[in-house]
């Protein structure tokens, strides 16, 4: 029993594993885009375009969320910043389905995991997700609720002195605090978002002199950075559970769960389970992709598994989030909206696929535990290829090359200079990005000192 049990673990790994090295080309070079994207592509004036209700708005909300993040988490609070600002109700809640559903990175590995089918279903999927959601929510929405909110988190904000972070909209905090030479005082809520606005203040010329500079390849390593930072953790998971659903849960459990067969009911059925099962599966971003491939391997129809990659932004954990933000009522509601636009999404591309012919067969291919990963092919060339591109952008990051700032903070490496934070250790002046970095430094400086700063030459800017 103790040997099957362990065999069934490796088994697990190695398919987990596996994918993830199927997908890790995929995500890497999906994150580059991403990060080069967010880096170049300004937002300025981006809740003010949104303002309106029309299809100008919703279009624009659209495009906003294809070229932003791929987090869920990041995507709610992005979106949260948006509506404070007096973004309409269905163009925040369309950035918010474009931001997980629409990004480069979700597209490759749903290719490569997937198939193409599935790719073309998220991508007109997605589009259509919108425009379902923009109708019901044209038809349902409560104005007076919603307008009370934006006046309470904007009161609520006032009162206890939270400012917004210019770089990304979330909340800052006294930790992170810059004045500029205008004299104003800006709140950020992290080192990273500091450092980013730090980075848009030195830039120089537009996106092509930046892409020729080391300050331009400097501010896309930290973009980078920061994007791994909000997804690694749904992305490993995602790849592990999947493995572990492939090998540990039994064929009855799907078939318990999700009727079989063909006919309207069964698809109906099929995609409000998936969209279900992903509200309880606590998997979002990109990690519910290779579970997706467990579900599609169990047996679940076509659309049971696009309305379940469909439904991260309705997990348990970002519905807390919700609840936080907006309060009972409005987390209800974009739960009763978001779930029905989702099962009826997949339950329609079911459809539309059925009578085009392109809905795949799951029986014409390699189950999960029948392929094999590792091997010397395309996706070892791609994959070295893009470790390469992550190892360059992270050592650009990491070394300062045409960073803003003269100096490294020792604790957490962002650069500064000499109108921060500072502390002395054996006769050497240390410079910190935050109170708290010093903090950290202070409680255990020769942890720390061994990194030596040094002044920083040969600056782009």
């Amino acid at each position: 029993m103790q040997g099957t049990m362990a065999g069934g673990v490796l088994e697990a790994l190695r398919i987990g594993v596996g994918f993830l090295w199927t997908a890790a080309w995929a995500i890497i070079m999906g994150l580059t885009v991403t990060s080069l994207v967010q880096v170049y592509v300004s937002k300025e004036r981006m809740a003010q375009l949104l303002g309106d209700g029309d299809l100008r708005g919703l279009t624009r909300a659209t495009a906003f969320g294809a070229a932003s993040s791929g987090c869920s988490f990041g995507a709610v609070a992005i979106g949260k910043g948006l509506f404070k600002k007096g973004a309409h109700v269905v163009n925040f809640l369309a950035f918010m389905f474009a931001s997980t559903n629409l990004i480069v990175e979700l597209g490759l590995m749903i290719l490569l995991l997937l198939g193409w089918e599935f790719l073309v279903a998220e991508l007109l999927g997605g589009l259509v997700l919108i425009a379902v959601m923009a109708v019901i929510v044209h038809l349902t929405l409560p104005e007076t609720l919603f307008d009370e909110v934006r006046e309470t988190l904007n009161e609520r904000d006032r009162e206890s002195g939270v400012t917004e972070d210019p770089t990304c909209g979330m909340a800052g905090t006294d930790e992170y605090t810059l004045t500029t030479d205008s004299g104003e005082t800006l709140q950020f809520c992290s080192a990273g978002c500091m450092e980013t606005y730090r980075q848009q203040a030195a830039s120089r010329g537009g996106w092509r002199e930046e892409l020729l500079s080391w300050g331009g390849w400097y501010r896309v390593g930290n973009q980078y950075r920061k994007e791994w930072s909000m997804i690694w953790t749904d992305v490993v998971a995602g790849f592990l559970v999947s493995g572990f659903v492939i090998v540990f849960v039994p064929q009855w459990v799907w078939n318990a769960l999700f009727l079989q067969g063909d006919g309207v009911l069964v698809t109906a059925e099929n995609a409000v389970m998936g969209v279900a099962i992903a509200v309880l599966s606590f998997v979002g971003s990109m990690g519910n992709v290779p579970f997706a491939v467990a579900l599609w391997g169990g047996g679940i129809s076509f659309a049971g598994v696009i309305a379940f990659v469909y439904a991260d932004l309705i997990t348990v954990p970002v519905l807390n989030v919700y609840r936080k933000y907006y309060g009972w009522q409005v987390m209800l509601y974009i739960l009763g909206v978001f779930f029905v636009t989702m099962a009826f999404t997949g339950f329609l591309m079911e459809l539309l696929f059925d009578a085009l012919g392109i809905v795949p067969d799951l029986a014409g291919g390699e189950t999960a535990t029948e392929q094999t990963y590792f091997e010397l092919n395309y996706t070892f060339y791609l994959n070295l290829v893009a470790f390469a591109l992550s190892g360059f952008l992270l050592y650009v990051y990491r070394r300062g090359l045409g960073a803003p700032g003269q100096y490294r903070d020792p604790v957490c490496g962002m650069r500064t200079d000499d109108s921060e934070p500072a502390a002395t250790h054996d006769g050497e002046t240390y410079y910190f990005c935050s109170q708290t970095c010093r903090q950290a430094f202070e409680e255990n400086p020769d942890e720390y000192a061994n990194g030596h700063p040094m002044v920083m030459d040969g600056h782009d800017h």
